[in-house]
């Protein structure tokens, strides 16, 4: 670097290291695996020359910003906070910034988002909604591309998906509780018409089919997936004297949601209720008593949302669909019903 000069540029990175110009783009870039004495030469006169790579440049040469955008109903929630962790993770191992937007489940907001890809303030988008879709969301999608859809699937949507087995999820719940010799079972869940409540309930259902059992209407509560809903719904199902003797949550939060119901009316899971939740957040360890739950990738499903939207800007292949797999957890809230 020229004495005098007040700011490194990449061909006094390139003679500092002994490599050329074109080498440290490349390595910047993630276009080029080097051996790995090169790279750390690399690192080491960027580090000792404060190199900083020109981004206006750059964005002005190749039309990209190498920045994303990742939009969550509510990024002060832990599950969606999980989620956009691993993202940024993912996306700082290539080189990608993120800009995060919590649209607290406003329409507006996400197309607002929307519109930022249009102006191409960010190269891709990874969008996290909590609302059922009438068909604009998935309108509004088919417009843009470099769209990927995680933890939810919206119907008629034309961007790839990357969310958990929510039906094999509904399933091993269910099939616990019968296995455990619940035959009255309940349900509370999220709003009605959202695709993940769908498919929780169908694979919970096909369970109870297979037993011979069914799911009696007046034990169904739909509304949020949050601890506020589970209270409500579960002090409603407990005033009952005909009541189920076991519940699938469909969310964590729903389910310390129904224990803290529970404690309200002086009553104890799983003495009283036996409870399956859904997610395996961390607290699900440490409610009292420990939660069985159906354990979701959480960090994994935002790592392949990022990888995904990375393949659609490179203009590879992906596919419509991913599904990543779940396991039952099984901890303390679970017991065999009382006898009469």
């Amino acid at each position: 670097m020229a004495e005098g000069s007040l700011m490194a540029t990449i061909h006094d990175v390139a003679e500092d290291a002994g490599v050329s110009p074109t080498t440290v783009s490349r390595y910047l870039n993630n276009r080029i695996e080097l051996p790995a004495a090169t790279a750390a030469r690399i690192d080491a006169s960027i580090a000792k020359l404060d190199y900083r790579p020109n981004l206006l440049a750059k964005r002005l040469s190749t039309g990209k910003t190498e920045a994303i955008g990742l939009v969550a109903p509510e990024i002060g929630n832990p599950f969606f906070a999980e989620l956009a962790s691993a993202v940024e993770d993912e996306a700082e191992n290539h080189g990608y910034a993120v800009f995060m937007s919590s649209t607290h489940g406003r329409r507006e907001r996400e197309i607002a988002c929307l519109n930022r890809l249009s102006d191409r303030h960010v190269d891709g988008l990874i969008m996290m909604t909590n609302a059922p879709d009438d068909g604009s969301l998935a309108r509004l999608i088919a417009g843009h591309e470099n769209v990927v859809m995680i933890d939810e699937e919206i119907p008629g949507v034309n961007a790839p998906r990357v969310y958990a087995d929510n039906i094999s999820g509904g399933y091993l719940a269910g099939r616990h509780l019968i296995e455990m010799g619940h035959t009255r079972i309940g349900m509370i869940g999220g709003p009605e018409g959202l695709f993940s409540v769908g498919e929780r309930r169908a694979g919970f259902e096909r369970a109870l089919a297979e037993a011979g059992l069914a799911l009696a209407p007046q034990d169904v509560f739909l509304g949020e997936y949050t601890r506020d809903f589970g209270r409500a719904a579960a002090l409603d199902l407990l005033a009952r004297a005909d009541r189920p003797t076991a519940v699938f949550a469909q969310s964590d939060y729903n389910a310390i949601g129904i224990l803290g119901a529970l404690r309200e009316l002086g009553l104890a899971a799983p003495k009283d209720l036996s409870i399956v939740g859904f997610d395996d957040m961390p607290f699900a360890e440490l409610t009292s008593p420990a939660l069985t739950t159906i354990r979701q990738p959480i960090a994994a499903i935002g790592r392949l949302g990022f990888q995904t939207l990375l393949a659609l800007l490179n203009k590879q292949d992906v596919a419509d669909v991913t599904q990543l797999p779940v396991e039952l957890v099984i901890r303390d809230s679970v017991a065999r019903p009382p006898k009469d």
